[in-house]
């Protein structure tokens, strides 16, 4: 099949993994593939503090009023790439006040799949960064209903779209994967030896590094309830690395923090396989984090919140530790003490991944199979 892949999106986080690993997967099926993004699929992608631009200088209900009018431009472009591929089938990544697809869809009578990975209304919002409610739920609830098929990354985030009206028979939720080279079991030997940490327990983070994490609770564990032998491993970057980085070193415990910083694709299984601990420390409650899945993969032991859309992948006690709200350092310091238990979590998690299929492969096939079922029902 053809599809033809509309987004939004340029960040260089994960965002760009995530429509990389599927459009790849997707080709690696046979079908054809035509980007419809800013700038085309040549353009590089952006980190995650360039590209503010408007943002910076516009009075928010300005800046939301200029997100819709980008809607104009990219239809067009849409337009343009529909007549010179002949795609069988729409994909879109939703992104708020972005029409560009639901208007190419009833331009083209094409088949509509919608990946939608955040209730991008409910999340500004809740951040402060949403001026006009009001028509920001109506874009994001038109959208969402005008899709022939809706396919949210978590059963938590389901059932926003059936409150905004989506019918459940235009509801299927696809969790988030992994890239199929992360199932090779990486050696993290030498990575540990870089960063001195032979002999250690590494409790190890993977991703772009905010505040809302809740990383300060692990430096602060180091300080308090942790033997010398615990150490911490950052992989990646981000606005909260600064604060973290002073924390440290103001409870004396700088020499077991150490960053990477940003890695490449290729080298993240190795650093993933030399954590004894996989940390995901906090999660919004509808998200499929992606780096839940690299952590299986490798077959860490993985802590993480005890909450709905974590238990869709995981079961508290069999291939992960989940925590309630004040039982994190409990956790924690129960793997840190524990190989045992964080060898039968890790290799429970790693069969957990692998059994229910939670890859990038898996992803792209049941993909197919719906948009072959969407196109049916138009022959």
């Amino acid at each position: 099949m053809k599809f033809l892949y509309s987004h939004r999106t340029r960040a260089a986080d994960g965002q760009e993994v995530h429509i990389r690993a599927l459009t790849d997967a997707l080709a690696a099926r046979g079908h054809e593939i035509a980007m419809a993004g800013p700038g085309g699929a040549a353009e590089k992608p952006l980190s995650a503090d360039e590209g503010r631009g408007l943002k910076t200088y516009l009075p928010a209900p300005l800046y939301e009023c200029a997100e819709y009018g980008y809607s104009f431009p990219a239809f067009r472009r849409l337009m343009t790439a529909a007549r010179a591929f002949g795609p069988d089938v729409l994909y879109e990544r939703y992104n708020l006040f972005f029409h560009a697809g639901v208007w190419a869809k009833r331009r083209l009578g094409l088949p509509m799949l919608l990946e939608v990975n955040a209730p991008l209304v409910e999340e500004r919002a809740v951040h402060g960064d949403l001026a006009l409610k009001n028509f920001a739920r109506k874009s994001e609830t038109a959208i969402w209903r005008t899709a022939d098929m809706a396919l949210p990354v978590s059963n938590v985030l389901a059932d926003r779209l059936r409150a905004g009206g989506v019918a459940d028979a235009r509801i299927e939720v696809i969790h988030n994967g992994v890239d199929e080279t992360f199932l090779t079991e990486a050696n993290g030997e030498p990575v540990r030896a870089r960063y001195g940490l032979e002999g250690h327990c590494v409790l190890g983070f993977a991703g772009f590094v905010r505040d809302w994490h809740g990383l300060d609770r692990v430096v602060r564990f180091l300080a308090e309830g942790a033997s010398g032998d615990v150490s911490l491993l950052i992989v990646g970057d981000g606005p909260a690395r600064p604060g973290l980085e002073r924390l440290a070193s103001a409870l004396g415990v700088s020499a077991r923090v150490h960053f990477a910083g940003v890695v490449q694709r290729a080298e993240m299984p190795s650093h993933v396989a030399a954590f004894d601990v996989a940390l995901q420390p906090a999660v919004t409650a509808y998200a499929s984090p992606l780096k839940l899945f690299e952590y299986m993969a490798q077959g860490r032991a993985v802590i993480a919140p005890d909450q709905a859309n974590i238990r869709e992948i995981l079961t508290p006690g069999e291939d992960a530790l989940l925590f309630a709200e004040d039982g994190f350092e409990t956790a924690l310091a129960a793997l840190a003490q524990s190989p045992a238990l964080r060898q039968r979590l890790g290799a429970a998690g790693r069969e957990t991944l692998m059994r229910r299929d939670f890859t990038w492969g898996a992803n792209a096939r049941r993909v197919e199979a719906i948009a072959e079922r969407l196109k049916g029902t138009r022959a």
